[in-house]
């Protein structure tokens, strides 16, 4: 399916502006097309840049990851990336009149997830939910350990260990790693995994 292209030449005079009073920034989810999320991360990325709108929207991304191409049921030894979130981009942006219509003008976005549409405008996606996201494509921030502490249980969500859940023992911001109290066979068993591979239960 095509994507039926926006103008450029905007007429913001109704829109707010730069100069609104900022909130706080969050995460927001723009619905696209499946197969064109890449195109539409471009062209807000290129939005953003030529209008100086930096101070407004941060992050952009496509929700992917790393996996093994299969045939037959076999690893082929080849990799590909694949959408986690097919007809979706994330971006992190403060909610300002002129953020928001400059995003939902943008070549290919049909729309925020969490908006009614008729002018109101969406709400943001909660930490919670986006921060497994961010985590499985590697994009830790120094927020999200401050969401957890020791004797937290936690479950391992992807990776060899996928599955396992147990408590908290040390977190280590250093090498992003976390050692986890987990039981095995009867027995209290300690193992260390990536910080970006557990989430709170």
């Amino acid at each position: 399916m095509a994507i039926k292209e926006k103008t450029d030449i905007l007429d913001f005079s109704e829109h707010g502006s730069k100069d609104e009073k900022l909130g706080d920034k969050s995460w927001y989810v723009v619905n696209t097309y499946s197969t064109h999320e890449k195109r539409v991360a471009d062209n807000l990325k290129r939005r953003v840049e030529s209008m100086g709108l930096q101070n407004l929207v941060f992050r952009i991304i496509v929700a992917e990851q790393e996996v093994p191409v299969m045939k037959d049921g076999l690893p082929t030894g080849k990799m590909r990336m694949k959408n986690l979130y097919p007809g979706y981009v994330f971006v992190e942006m403060i909610m300002t009149d002129y953020a928001w219509f400059v995003v939902r003008n943008t070549p290919g976005v049909t729309g925020f997830v969490g908006s009614s549409g008729k002018g109101t405008k969406p709400f943001p996606i909660p930490r919670e939910q986006v921060e497994p996201v961010l985590k499985r494509m590697g994009m830790i921030d120094a927020s999200m350990y401050d969401r957890y502490a020791e004797d937290d249980l936690v479950k391992v969500i992807h990776g060899p260990l996928e599955g396992t859940e147990g408590k908290i023992i040390s977190i280590d911001k250093e090498t992003g790693s976390v050692m986890v109290e987990a039981i095995f066979f009867g027995r209290a068993t300690r193992l260390e995994v990536d910080f970006s591979e557990i989430e709170k239960i």
